[in-house]
């Protein structure tokens, strides 16, 4: 983002409901702002849902692909390369349209990027099943993933802007829905297809989730000038160079691995249970357990993070979780399966915890948004190579001994990153 962008962020860290600045009171004898008035009471309702909505339509797009990705691969002719490539495609889109976000709210306001994301979402899921060939699955997927880009860049700002003193708390709800939309989605692909009448409709029929994501923010949209509620975050007019800061570094180079963990697991994981001999059903389940697991934890570790001064050992516990589900999956895939998925369920769990970080390593709303498209852009430029390498390495290998090792590998850095991104630094502190 330019400096004059990060000048209008600044002049209000308290947007209103649509992300347009709200005029600069005069500062407190300790430097923050005071609260502007608050909007209705309801509204603040009204923005918690649409929260919560957007949340859940982070990730079905994409588990639900990878539970059926075996039914796609045939009906589209793809080779596991081109398989690949499409489990990539979400960490370049997201890397793509994320960069974009911080400049879009500012122009247009925050509620009318998310509202725009959901509305591409819901149209890119309802085509994609239907173009009839992989440029156009491929095309209408580009659609749908650059909605979800922009959203996955601002809902943390949104989080910073509304509910700044709970920061935990709404990271916890709202990392809690998206792995609920996550599990949602692989636990009942499968069976969901079968239901309606094949693939095709199965994939297109969670377009409607997103339709109700638009409601609450088109509703947003009409009280464009009211003001946000909650006390004002502090303001911090130091000049902030991201790209100079070793804290938002190792941040993103965590968020990259992570995610290349995370998309590697919603993407192949199915598949390496069905190669095994486990059921596509039973692999849909393995998938759901895997991401369920986030539900009651990214409640629990966001809250938890914001009560310790060093994130560090989170990130380790996570990391070592995830090295040990991966040993079990290459020594025993199918005889172990219910562990191997516990286990890199919790491993999955580094995602909410990243986010918390994101909030966490900056004091303003400027900061916050710097950060958070910093992070998530580097991190998902960083996670591009991961699942695309997998589909390689096991269509020219033929077996899943050399991916599993990769993803193990991969579990190391993953540590070494998280421990330096838990630090008590802040951006600010280090421009």
């Amino acid at each position: 983002m330019a400096d004059d962008d990060l000048a209008m962020l600044r002049a209000a860290d308290r947007p209103t409901p649509d992300g347009t600045p709200i005029p600069a009171t005069a500062p407190t004898a300790d430097g923050d702002r005071p609260a502007p008035a608050t909007a209705p009471r309801w509204l603040n309702g009204v923005v918690i849902a649409g929260l919560v909505l957007a949340a859940l339509n982070l990730r079905p797009a994409i588990t639900s692909l990878g539970t059926l990705m075996e039914e796609v691969r045939a009906g589209l002719g793809m080779s596991g390369t081109v398989a690949g490539l499409l489990t990539s495609v979400p960490a370049l889109c997201f890397a793509a349209f994320g960069i974009a976000a911080p400049r879009l709210a500012r122009r247009l306001g925050l509620g009318a990027v998310v509202c725009a994301g959901m509305a591409a979402i819901a149209v890119g899921v309802a085509v994609r099943p239907f173009t009839g060939n992989t440029a156009g699955f491929l095309t209408a997927s580009a659609l749908a993933l650059a909605g979800i880009a922009v959203s996955n860049v601002l809902l943390p700002v949104v989080i910073k802007s509304w509910f700044p003193d709970r920061v935990g708390p709404m990271t916890g709800i709202y990392s809690m829905a998206m792995a609920l939309g996550t599990s949602l989605a692989a636990a009942t692909a499968v069976p969901l297809a079968a239901a309606v009448g094949g693939w095709q409709p199965g994939l297109a029929v969670w377009a409607a989730l997103a339709v109700a994501a638009v409601l609450p923010w088109a509703l947003v949209l009409r009280r464009r000038a009211a003001p946000a509620p909650g006390a004002a975050t502090r303001t911090d007019d130091r000049p902030i160079r991201i790209a100079t800061s070793p804290t938002a570094w190792s941040l993103a180079v965590f968020f990259g691995l992570q995610a290349t963990a995370a998309y590697i697991t919603m993407g192949w994981m199915p598949q390496i249970f069905r190669d095994a001999g486990v059921s596509a059903g039973t692999a849909g389940l393995l998938l759901a357990v895997t991401m369920a697991l986030g539900v009651p934890l990214s409640f629990v570790l966001p809250r938890l993070a914001t009560r310790m001064r060093h994130q560090g050992p989170l990130a380790a516990g996570l990391g070592l979780c995830g090295l040990a589900g991966y040993t079990g999956l290459w020594l025993a895939p199918a005889s172990g399966a219910w562990l191997w998925a516990f286990l890199m369920g919790v491993s999955n769990c580094a995602f909410p915890l990243a986010l918390t970080m994101i909030g966490m390593r900056a004091t303003s709303a400027a900061g916050v948004v710097k950060l958070s498209a910093f992070a998530q852009c580097v991190g998902y430029l960083i996670s591009i190579p991961g699942p695309l390498l997998v589909g390689a390495l096991y269509q020219h290998s033929g077996g899943w001994g050399l991916p599993i090792a990769l993803m193990a590998g991969l579990m190391v850095p993953q540590i070494a990153v998280g421990v330096l991104a838990g630090r008590d630094r802040r951006i600010e502190d280090e421009a």
